[in-house]
């Protein structure tokens, strides 16, 4: 058994919304490393452009605003004129929205459910073409959708629009798995826990204290999620289909619940 490319990217294209930061960086960080080619695409041109420059010469950015069909639209003319094949896709761009029960707002719910899961389905349909022309038996085209482990379990915040809308993106992954397995396109999602980025602001300034509820006792760090989008894109991912990779350090599948005395 040679398994010396397993874990390769060599030769690959991929696309990572939402790339110039946070868990996207880390994943278009990671997939450089493995050999890739990737393109980046954030709101913020300066931003997409300044990651790109620090990830190097097989970062290409590509700014884009996915959160509407308009700019997905352009991201993918942007694509068109380097690619007429694309092997990965990575909807990453997201958005949260806190707020009392009573008070939340219309707008809040609306920006969410389009970024979250609006954007990324458009998107895809799409990128279909690119992902078709790239896709074998034998080397399947990958769609990655960044979920959240608050698509799987309650937290304590108010973040009523986030919950539902990761809670949906995994389901939509379930229902774009099966339509495209037979284009030998493999579409899974991995839910992430608590990494440090600008959305999760408490494992950014406060580590120390989100970890001591995390099994591991720690958050987690650009190697897991770099290793968990590797898995799935790479040769090592190619009979995995439907599935959401739960990479949280334990929080949601290996932590005990409160103590219960039943008398």
């Amino acid at each position: 058994m040679d398994i010396s490319n397993l874990f390769s990217l060599s030769g690959r294209t991929a696309l990572v919304t939402g790339g110039s930061r946070g868990i996207g960086r880390m994943i278009a960080a990671g997939f450089i490393a493995a050999g890739a080619k990737v393109y980046i695409s954030s709101r913020k041109a300066e931003a997409c452009e300044a990651t790109a420059r620090e990830l190097g010469e097989n970062c290409i950015p590509l700014p884009a605003d996915v959160g509407t069909i308009e700019g997905g639209k352009t991201l993918t003319r942007l694509l068109s004129r380097h690619q007429a094949s694309l092997d990965i896709l990575v909807n990453n761009a997201g958005a949260t929205w806190g707020a009392p029960l009573a008070d939340f707002p219309e707008h809040g719910w609306d920006k969410v459910m389009d970024l979250n899961v609006k954007s990324p389905f458009f998107l895809t349909l799409e990128l279909l073409p690119f992902l078709r022309a790239a896709a074998r038996p034998e080397k399947p085209a990958k769609i990655i959708n960044i979920a959240s482990v608050d698509g799987l379990r309650v937290s304590p915040w108010e973040t009523y629009s986030y919950h539902a809308s990761k809670a949906g993106l995994i389901h939509l992954t379930r229902r774009l798995a099966a339509q495209l397995a037979p284009d030998h396109i493999s579409v899974n999602a991995i839910a992430p826990g608590a990494f440090a980025s600008a959305m999760n602001k408490a494992a950014r300034d406060h580590a120390d204290v989100v970890a001591n509820a995390i099994p591991a006792h720690r958050v987690g760090d650009e190697l897991d999620m770099a290793g968990a989008a590797l898995f799935l894109a790479a040769r090592s991912g190619d009979y995995v289909m439907g599935d959401t990779l739960v990479v949280d350090g334990g929080l949601v599948n290996a932590s005990l619940g409160p103590s219960i005395d039943v008398l």
